[in-house]
């Protein structure tokens, strides 16, 4: 589906970052983030910005990183335009924690089905998928969400040139990533390059670099609470519906390079399988 331009323009913005264990990253993620807030201040001042971090059973320096950000006044103090909203949860489940955090964002929070009081004390996701009427539909139309994760960081003009594709008419901005090359392989950090081109319409999706319109994700179901993929998951149901996705390699994010992975088949996992293939061929070269 292309583009339509008589969508709503946006006028609010709220960014999801889910965090599992990790005090190594978080500080210098939210304070990308804090740039990137500030850049789309400049860019368009009426614009609300809100920020929701979900804690999902952290046993590290998370809470205590995160914390340092948090509440209306706190964000100014350690470089954010807007203070940041806390969950702690106990899912171990990327898909959930990203749900619970858009819920949470648009105030929409109540258990889902796959929650249980003993997970969780205060669970959150979007019930109802029907199409909303009224006032409803144009707070959802007009509010974009953003979707990053907790060991990248966004560029400066992240939030603004999504909400350029967003004003375009898109629901649905597929960003691209790259492996901080920090303590890599430069034989990894060069299969990754080769296998992924800088270039505009490529055809991945990463949670770390995802932005959707409110009222598409919520009729699309939202995040599936799934371990790993949930961001895929999301497109493909999105795509379906018939909603206009682009793709495009101008919002780059820089995320953890590395091969430990703390989803089965996420993006570490997929670093780590490209390194025993790309050291296979060099054995055999």
């Amino acid at each position: 589906m292309t583009a339509d331009s008589s969508r709503p323009v946006i006028n609010r913005v709220e960014v999801v970052m889910p965090v599992h264990d990790e005090e190594h990253h978080l500080g210098a993620a939210l304070h990308a983030l804090g740039v990137a807030t500030k850049a789309l201040a400049r860019n368009g001042p009426a614009i609300a910005v809100g920020i929701t971090v979900v804690l999902d059973h952290c046993t590290d320096r998370s809470a205590e990183i995160a914390a340092r950000f948090a509440g209306p006044y706190a964000g100014s103090g350690a470089g954010l335009s807007t203070g940041v909203r806390i969950l702690h949860r106990r899912f171990r489940n990327a898909g959930a924690s990203r749900a619970a955090g858009v819920a949470a964002a648009l105030g929409e929070a109540g258990p889902g089905p796959w929650e249980s009081a003993e997970l969780l004390d205060s669970p959150g996701r979007l019930e109802s998928t029907a199409p909303l009427e009224g006032a409803g539909a144009l707070h959802l139309e007009s509010t974009w969400l953003a979707n990053t994760d907790a060991d990248s960081r966004v560029p400066e003009d992240w939030l603004v040139r999504q909400l350029e594709f967003a004003d375009s008419g898109w629901d649905v901005v597929l960003g691209s990533v790259e492996p901080d090359s920090t303590g890599m392989e430069p034989e990894l950090l060069r299969s990754w390059r080769l296998r992924h081109p800088q270039e505009e319409r490529h055809g991945n999706v990463y949670g770390a670099n995802l932005g959707v319109r409110a009222s598409a994700y919520r009729r699309a179901g939202g995040f599936p609470p799934l371990r790993s993929s949930e961001d895929r998951a999301l497109v493909e149901q999105l795509r379906r519906r018939g909603f206009a996705v682009t793709a495009t390699d101008s919002t780059r994010v820089m995320t953890s390079g590395r091969t430990i992975a703390r989803a089965p088949h996420g993006f570490g996992a997929y670093l780590r399988a490209l390194g025993v293939e790309t050291a296979a061929a060099l054995r055999s070269g």
